[in-house]
């Protein structure tokens, strides 16, 4: 039996829409997750008063999990369908952690959009499809959850799917390609088997639907690119950094450089998963151990290269940026904080080169003095501090990124030139 195609899952969506619940209910309807986990999960959840979110504590858990560092990949789940066999990067719904949710989303090769039916769409719903549609999601779906509480009612299934239509569309979707799925995620109606209280609804249950994504082509032809998520010190291992390889192939005893800092190594070993690797490629969620380097030299936001042709730092950097939320304007001197792969760092505004009419992409005006909501723009900036950016064209993972100011999202883009910082 050969293995299966592997592929990043994300799921987003509002905060309370039951996207933990869903994942919870997902793993064990696959038999990813262990019937005694689930029990050990439900008595804890009753013991905290919350009977019915023994689902989402198993995404919750893990956090827990990962605060005492007991193992190197803990916020991914795997799960298997029939086609495919699923990594879940779980990211949370909270304002505050749409930065977790933007390196998640760099990270996915398709994205599960949770929409409860009892309230439908709500800001942030458009927020992290907007989000995802600029950081390379191209594969999406809709799971509409919570069927349950209003009654497996088809008509109020049918007003969400068309209000999301219609946002997705004005995002650049394509909404003939996105599957919408009526589900109950704490009930599991439609989850990993046809549910039978909503016999109106004719298509597939969400498992299968995830079948229809397909497995993005995989860069192995370019340099290796691997941003760092975290480094742990773990005993009798020394440093080991754990990311995702973006681009090219990384292997045992390969000389590397690590950029900004310019530190170079070689890779000891590696694994992903707890299996011991000979190499991995993209997509591969690794940890790699490093001969004598110091944790402290490394830190998340950091990308691993090869030794002789190292990742390039940016001196400036041009970008094509949509502006898409912001309440006055953005000009010269602008400063906010960008998330730009596993990093995050403020850029300054050095200036606007051209604004672009929106749904035709011509230039709209030359030169302009700021940029506003719903603007589509080419801006210049200079990181203020050392970071490595790529153009979206040779290493898309690290040539897109979003711009956060005042708690939210106000724009999202991808890097069009580089001008590299001289050595």
């Amino acid at each position: 039996m050969a293995e299966k195609e592997h592929m990043n899952l994300i799921f987003i969506g509002h905060v309370d829409h039951g996207k933990s619940t869903t994942v919870g209910r997902i793993l064990f309807d696959t038999k990813a997750l262990p019937e005694q986990q689930l029990k050990k999960l439900k008595e804890e959840a009753e013991k905290f008063g919350k009977a019915t979110f023994e689902f989402a504590y198993t995404m919750d858990t893990l956090k827990a999990e990962r605060e005492r560092g007991v193992t190197i990949e803990v916020n991914h789940k795997e799960f298997k369908t029939d086609k495919y066999y699923f990594t879940i990067i779980d990211a949370p719904g909270h304002r505050d952690f749409v930065k977790n949710m933007i390196t998640g989303a760099s990270q996915a090769d398709a994205a599960v959009l949770v929409v409860s039916a009892r309230e439908g769409p709500m800001p942030q719903t458009k927020e992290h499809a907007f989000l995802s549609k600029v950081l390379g999601i191209n594969q999406i779906m809709i799971a509409v959850n919570k069927m349950d509480v209003v009654n497996y009612d088809e008509g109020k299934f049918n007003e969400i799917k068309e209000e999301m239509s219609k946002m997705l569309k004005s995002i650049g979707y394509d909404v003939s390609k996105i599957n919408f799925v009526p589900i109950s995620g704490y009930k599991g109606d439609n989850i990993a088997a046809k549910s039978e209280n909503m016999a109106w609804y004719k298509g597939d249950c969400l498992v299968k639907l995830l079948d229809t994504f397909v497995v993005p082509p995989k860069p192995i032809d370019k340099d290796l690119r691997l941003p760092i998520q975290d480094v742990f010190t773990i005993t009798g291992h020394g440093t080991v950094p754990v990311g995702r390889v973006e681009t090219g192939v990384i292997k045992p005893g390969m000389a590397i450089s690590i950029m900004p800092s310019g530190v170079k190594s070689d890779v000891k070993k590696m694994e992903m998963h707890h299996q011991e690797l000979s190499s991995a490629g993209p997509g591969d969620n690794i940890g790699f151990n490093l001969k004598g380097v110091d944790k402290n030299a490394i830190k998340r936001g950091y990308v691993v290269g090869p030794a002789d042709r190292p990742p390039t730092v940016a001196e400036t950097f041009t970008a094509q940026v949509v502006v898409l939320d912001h309440p006055t304007a953005i000009g010269k001197g602008y400063t906010p904080v960008f998330h730009i792969h596993t990093a995050q760092l403020p850029c300054q505004v050095i200036e606007i080169l051209e604004k672009k009419d929106p749904k035709t992409g011509a230039t709209a005006a030359q030169n302009p003095d700021f940029v506003k909501t719903g603007d589509i723009a080419i801006i210049k900036f200079k990181p203020l501090k050392p970071v490595v950016v790529e153009t979206y064209k040779d290493y898309g993972p690290l040539g897109r990124f979003a711009i956060r100011d005042m708690g939210q999202t106000v724009a999202a883009g991808v890097v069009l030139e580089v001008e590299p910082k001289k050595q």
